[in-house]
């Protein structure tokens, strides 16, 4: 089994403590650190994936997620460097009335270890606020929005309205429980997420579009 391979094994399950050894020792090998990032992603996949059919539940999955930002962390200054791992700035949030962070954590630490530099404006979020963090950050090239209750749809709505209003070529993605792509359509959104893990690829491919 190659080193990626071990690694990946650590991320999907979870071992915390063992990842960053494992991450060392395949960058010794001679993998690039690319190749060990992506194979961290996909491993992630497969969690939100299980994650998604329930077959593991949220601490299952925080604890995959928490091997992978140690692995990450060794990776971070081999690829610091590599001026292209940057794909721009995301600033994400849970929306007005909603003050669940565990999930926006989750697709928080997926898209910094994909590429993306996180701007976190925690929970409870007005549409506004969106807005100027849009205006205050720079090389922004997507926003996520996340609602995880129902009662919290209409401010969904809100958000992406008001950052659109504001930034029409603005690409926003959303997410939560009880969003579906339909609603995602519906209230303007660019791109619609069920899961972390998917949230990441869904991320980087909307703004390659």
């Amino acid at each position: 089994m190659s080193k990626i391979e071990d690694v990946k094994v650590l991320v999907e399950t979870g071992k915390s403590k063992k990842v960053a050894a494992a991450v060392q020792e395949a960058l010794d090998a001679g993998d690039k650190a690319q190749d060990i990032l992506d194979a961290m992603i996909a491993s992630m996949g497969v969690v939100g994936d299980k994650f998604s059919t329930g077959e593991i539940f949220v601490p299952e999955m925080l604890i995959a997620a928490k091997a992978m930002s140690k692995g990450v962390e060794v990776l971070k200054p081999v690829m610091a460097g590599d001026i292209s791992t940057s794909l721009g700035t995301c600033i994400m949030g849970t929306v007005a009335g909603d003050l669940h962070d565990i999930g926006k954590n989750l697709v928080i630490m997926m898209l910094e270890s994909s590429g993306f530099d996180m701007v976190d404006l925690g929970v409870d979020v007005p549409a506004e606020k969106f807005v100027e963090a849009v205006k205050e950050n720079d090389n922004v090239v997507l926003v996520a929005c996340s609602g995880l209750l129902t009662t919290t749809m209409p401010a969904l709505k809100e958000a992406v309205q008001t950052i659109k209003a504001a930034y029409p070529e603005m690409k926003v993605i959303v997410g939560g429980a009880p969003v579906t792509q339909e609603y995602a359509d519906e209230i303007g959104a660019d791109g619609y997420a069920p899961d972390a893990g998917s949230a990441a690829t869904k991320a980087k491919e909307m703004i390659s579009a």
